[in-house]
């Protein structure tokens, strides 16, 4: 029977390995399994190679993203770790990625992928001239995020996979402000999803957590091979909390999209606010091909202010409004990116992409829709 899909992140995977009748599935919280005897096995050996708390977290979140298999892991930094590990630096490879990219994941490019011989060009893939003319001979992937972080542009998924069809170049896109609510990438033409599961998926701030879906069932197999060798896997009670958090992803990235786009139509009307980046306004660039390829907009939006005393006093003023990094989560959350989440991306490269002392960022969580805008009105109000 096929499922709407608020209804299969509810019901697409069952454990039926005990007979208790749990609605909720188990927490397996064990280090190691015992064997009957030898040469049989109960498919368990090591919670570091599986552990079934994690792997049904694993078959939800596959069943949800229509992949080959996922994998889970302890952060989404941890998932991304992972995923170079595909690359070997005897072959000079050359990887073409979103020049908007969450400053986490600049960083481990940058600082360690550069050092193990791993090259990494940046690219505006949202303009598809521009992605073209990058990719060479020696690409061997594409790290699309988008919408981007925290300027919100958005990449032709579909457009980017016809023009590196045939060439051996691996499709990576970075699903975290959509999640498969909103988006399937594989559908798209993806080779590999990425997650970090700390921000929507769990959805309620309390943990971290990353994944990896992979639309083939060789990619999935090497990266479970590197998985289960470099062992940054999810634990058993972080796979049983984003497990819980997957069971209202649907409510909560509906109601967080409705308040998203009240708040994105209020900031444009406020004097001090200069620029609103929200991909549910109309007038947005890629308003359209959102429409096209995904269901949802998401509820990231980040908006520049007229000064940076005034992005200051706002994040010194606000009440509701937590001033906190990561996103995704229930509560709205407010970030500076050129001091949090973009510390470390080179400043002239920040800056050109817009990154400066004035962009302030906000992951609208599920509040009611007039108390974030009273927040924000009360702090733009008594900015300086």
């Amino acid at each position: 029977m096929g499922m709407k899909t608020e209804t299969a992140c509810l019901h697409a995977v069952r454990d039926k390995t005990h007979k208790t009748g749990s609605v909720a599935a188990p927490i397996y919280q064990t280090a190691t399994f015992a064997h009957p005897s030898v040469g049989e096995s109960t498919g368990y050996d090591y919670s570091r190679s599986g552990n079934p708390t994690r792997e049904h977290v694993e078959k939800l979140l596959n069943a949800l993203e229509k992949g080959a298999g996922a994998l889970a892991f302890s952060s989404g930094m941890a998932a991304i770790g992972t995923l170079m590990e595909l690359f070997s630096p005897c072959e000079e490879p050359e990887i073409i990625a979103t020049d908007d990219l969450y400053g986490g994941t600049v960083r481990l490019f940058d600082r360690i992928s550069r050092k193990n011989g791993i090259k990494v060009n940046y690219a505006d893939t949202s303009n598809l001239p521009e992605f073209e003319s990058a990719v060479t001979g020696r690409t061997k992937a594409v790290f699309i995020e988008t919408p981007t972080n925290p300027m919100m542009k958005v990449t032709d998924i579909a457009a980017v996979r016809e023009i590196t069809a045939g060439k051996g170049i691996l499709l990576i896109v970075d699903n975290t402000f959509l999640t498969p609510y909103f988006c399937n990438p594989v559908s798209l033409g993806a080779d590999i999803v990425v997650h970090s599961g700390t921000k929507y998926l769990s959805g309620h701030n309390d943990t971290l957590s990353g994944f990896l879906v992979a639309a083939g069932a060789e990619i999935l197999e090497r990266l479970r091979f590197i998985q289960k060798t470099t062992g940054a896997v999810l634990s058993p009670f972080d796979s049983f909390l984003v497990t819980r958090g997957i069971k209202t992803l649907a409510v909560r990235m509906e109601k967080a999209q409705k308040n998203a786009l009240s708040v994105a139509k209020w900031l444009k009307e406020q004097p001090k606010v200069t620029a609103v980046r929200y991909v549910g306004l109309p007038e947005h660039p890629a308003y359209e091909l959102s429409r096209k390829q995904a269901s949802g907009f998401g509820s990231m939006i980040s908006f520049s202010v007229d000064s940076a005393e005034t992005a200051r006093s706002v994040l010194n003023r606000v009440e509701l409004i937590l001033f906190a990094e990561s996103l995704g989560g229930t509560e709205t959350l407010i970030t500076y990116p050129v001091t949090q989440t973009h510390a470390d991306v080179p400043e002239e490269r920040r800056l050109s992409r817009g990154i400066d002392e004035r962009l302030l960022r906000l992951s609208v969580g599920i509040e009611a829709e007039e108390d974030i805008i009273a927040d924000l009105e009360n702090a733009l109000n008594l900015s300086a």
